[in-house]
C-alpha cells in the first residue's frame, strides 16, 4: 500500500511539473511576443493566427491580448505553486 501511495505522489508531482514546465514556456514566449510589438511602429500591420488564416489585427487590440495572456499564466503558475505546496 504505501509504493502505490508513493507512486500516486510521484505521478503528482510529475503532472505538476509538467504543468509548471508548460506554462513557464508560454509565459517565455508571450514576454518575447509583448517585446516585439513594443519595437514597432504604431502604424505596422500586426496579424494573428486563427487555425489556419492569418488574420489583421489592431496593434492596441493585440497588447491588449498578450499583457491578458501573460497576466493569466502568471496566476496559472501561482495557482499551480499554492497547490502543490498545499498536497
Amino acid at each position: 500500500m504505501a509504493s502505490s501511495a508513493g507512486l500516486r505522489e510521484l505521478q503528482h508531482i510529475s503532472k505538476n511539473h509538467q504543468i509548471r514546465k508548460k506554462y513557464t514556456i508560454q509565459l517565455g514566449e508571450n514576454e518575447l511576443v509583448l517585446k516585439e510589438l513594443d519595437l514597432l511602429n504604431e502604424d505596422a500591420n500586426v496579424y494573428k493566427l486563427i487555425g489556419p488564416v492569418l488574420v489583421k489585427q489592431d496593434m492596441a487590440e493585440a497588447n491588449a491580448n498578450v499583457k491578458k495572456r501573460i497576466e493569466y499564466i502568471s496566476a496559472e503558475l501561482v495557482h499551480n505553486k499554492v497547490v502543490v505546496r498545499w498536497n
